[in-house]
């Protein structure tokens, strides 16, 4: 034995070195973790963290893009919901508008007459050197005939339906060449024929015809339908003289009328389907 060690003592002292260190080493490393994972786990550790950032950079944006459209779709709701209140709005003010012009015509409305109106729009206004019209949104479908008066809501005078169709109607105005319906001078009780005249159409005026050379008539006497013949209710307001003019031969005056309705600024009208004057 004391020979083994002389021999090979060096070579046993260098092995339980080796060893004494392996096993520190050993004991090193099963307290933190495997050499090749530890290693790797040192290598890819900033991998991770790249990794890591991106995806959350990633996620970020989803979320930030799910809020945006989000909010996009909510801000076009609104936008719908806003646009749906304000024509809501625009409707409860017509309807208020027109239930105040129906009580305003119910409330000039005279005592003797019985009347059934239709309401209507006006959808179109036709002025040329040879007609003045006006379409209405409303026609055979609502009871309107061809000969039908045509009103505003202060009773005056509009024109009469001269062509109808199924949900539309034509009215020519009091100063159309075609129009022509018996009048009464309000004061003097003088009748005459209120009629378009060609040169007159271009002022917006009409003449009243066939008066009494003697007439005296005043500048602003309200001349009103007569109602003779039974084709016009009496009593509407048809306009109110300017002048008075004899005719060529002097026989005869006639006098120049500025009508009552304002046919420019018409909105809406009412249609005279029936009267009946009581008396």
């Amino acid at each position: 034995m004391k020979k083994f060690f002389r021999e090979h003592g060096l070579w046993v002292l260098f092995a339980t070195a080796v060893i004494s260190v392996a096993l520190a080493l050993m004991s090193f490393f099963s307290n933190t973790s495997a050499p090749l994972s530890n290693l790797a786990g040192i290598i890819t550790s900033p991998f991770r963290s790249a990794y890591t950032a991106v995806a959350n950079w990633f996620v970020d944006k989803q979320n930030y893009y799910q809020d945006v459209t989000a909010l996009e779709e909510e801000n076009a709701a609104l936008k719908r919901e806003n646009a749906q209140l304000q024509a809501q709005l625009r409707q409860a003010q017509t309807d208020s508008e027109e239930n105040a012009r129906l009580r305003e015509l119910l409330n000039l409305r005279p005592q003797n007459y019985d009347l059934e109106l239709e309401s209507a729009s006006v959808t179109e206004r036709t002025v040329t050197n040879w007609t003045s019209s006006l379409t209405l949104n409303v026609g055979t479908d609502h009871g309107v005939e061809a000969g039908d008066c045509v009103i505003d809501e202060t009773y005056a005078l509009v024109g009469v339906v001269s062509e109808v169709g199924l949900n539309w109607c034509t009215v020519l105005t009091l100063v159309d060449t075609d129009t022509s319906i018996g009048a009464q001078v309000f004061r003097t009780k003088d009748l005459g024929l209120a009629v378009g005249d060609f040169t007159l159409m271009r002022e917006n005026r009409l003449r009243l015809d066939y008066l009494p050379a003697d007439c005296q008539l005043l500048g602003g006497d309200l001349v009103l339908t007569s109602g003779l013949g039974g084709y016009y209710p009496p009593g509407l307001s048809i306009g109110t003289v300017e002048e008075v003019q004899l005719s060529d031969s002097g026989a005869a005056a006639y006098a120049v009328l500025a009508p009552s309705a304002d046919f420019d600024s018409l909105v809406e009208v009412f249609v005279i389907k029936s009267f009946d004057v009581q008396t």
